[in-house]
């Protein structure tokens, strides 16, 4: 049994978690076993992703007043994916959902996406889920480069062409 000065401690910390993170997944992770659970926190680390697992009552008393609407609704075990405090700024802030996303593929049925906190509002899984579908930074820059690139090369090409046959 937790006494309450552990509470509190745990309830700081989930505090400042999502205080010091630009988003916050909530996960479902009933059934999942202790190997694959070191598999997704080594992933979520190598990434900058903060991982906690905690009560469902003390995560609603540590998130009130920390984003606009409603909860969602967390059945089963839950957990929270964050960007770590030292990580925040140089990271995109998608990162957490991308990462559980990429694992929940890999493995599938062990986790769940509930909900989250993104630009200082509650989101349904839905919409989590969604955002983790968008590419990186990197990924759009470099396909836009591409798209870019592509017009001109047709043209060098065109004109190379035209240039042989006279």
């Amino acid at each position: 049994m937790l006494t309450k000065s552990k509470k509190e401690k745990i309830i700081k910390d989930l505090e400042d978690a999502a205080n010091k993170s630009e988003s916050l997944v909530f996960i479902n992770f009933h059934g999942m076993n202790v190997a694959d659970e070191t598999e997704l926190r080594r992933q979520l680390r190598k990434e900058g992703v903060g991982y906690k697992v905690s009560r469902k009552t003390l995560l609603r008393k540590a998130l009130e007043g920390k984003a606009t609407g409603e909860i969602p609704e967390l059945p089963g075990e839950v957990a929270i994916a964050y960007l770590s405090a030292d990580k925040a700024g140089s990271k995109d802030p998608i990162a957490p959902v991308r990462e559980i996303y990429n694992f929940q593929k890999s493995r599938k049925g062990l986790l769940n996406i509930l909900g989250g906190i993104f630009e200082g509002k509650f989101t349904t899984g839905a919409f989590m889920m969604e955002l983790a579908t968008i590419p990186s930074k990197e990924v759009l820059l470099s396909k836009l480069a591409y798209l870019l690139r592509s017009p001109m090369q047709r043209l060098a090409i065109a004109l190379n062409e035209v240039s042989k046959k006279k």
